[in-house]
């Protein structure tokens, strides 16, 4: 079995229910999954004329290797509405692999981990909530440090309107 940390995102429509859905898809289609983390509003990232995203990071224990894993998640981007317009554009639901296991991967379809991490605090916020001591395998140093030393000066806040963590995990 592979671990690997996703990023769940959203901004369209009911963007609690948007991240549910995707979730329950991660479970019928890629594996179980181990640990979720807080919902975070985030101020959009690269284009500041959208509204908020809601954002989470999953553990998933999966059989499929990176290239099937991302297979299933573009999948699953379609199925719930994902139309890829402009970088950076609103969207009902966004999935990124941020790590799998402690692989580097480079191929023209696929980069892991994440090239964006370190610059994202609505990323290495919630994976410091649920790793902080994980190794980023190119860099090695662990997410709490990326963290502290991360320079985005984004809002991120934790979600609180009532929700539990039953809800959301």
């Amino acid at each position: 079995m592979n671990d690997a940390y996703l990023l769940t995102g959203g901004n369209m429509g009911d963007r609690l229910a948007n991240l549910q859905k995707a979730k329950e898809h991660l479970v019928n289609e890629a594996g179980t999954i181990l640990a979720a983390s807080s919902v975070y509003e985030t101020e959009a990232w690269g284009n500041h004329e959208q509204p908020d995203f809601y954002n989470q990071v999953h553990k998933v224990s999966t059989g499929l290797s990176a290239d099937e894993l991302m297979e299933k998640i573009l999948k699953i981007e379609e199925l719930m509405g994902r139309v890829r317009t402009v970088k950076n554009a609103s969207r009902v639901i966004d999935i990124d692999i941020l790590f799998f296991n402690d692989t580097i991967i480079t191929t023209p379809n696929l980069t892991i981990p994440h090239p964006e991490i370190i610059n994202r605090r609505f990323v290495l916020t919630p994976m410091d909530e649920l790793a902080p001591e994980l190794i980023h395998p190119a860099l090695h140093t662990t997410i709490h440090e990326l963290l502290s030393t991360c320079k985005d000066p984004l809002r991120v806040t934790p979600v609180k309107a009532s929700l539990s963590y039953q809800q959301i995990q």
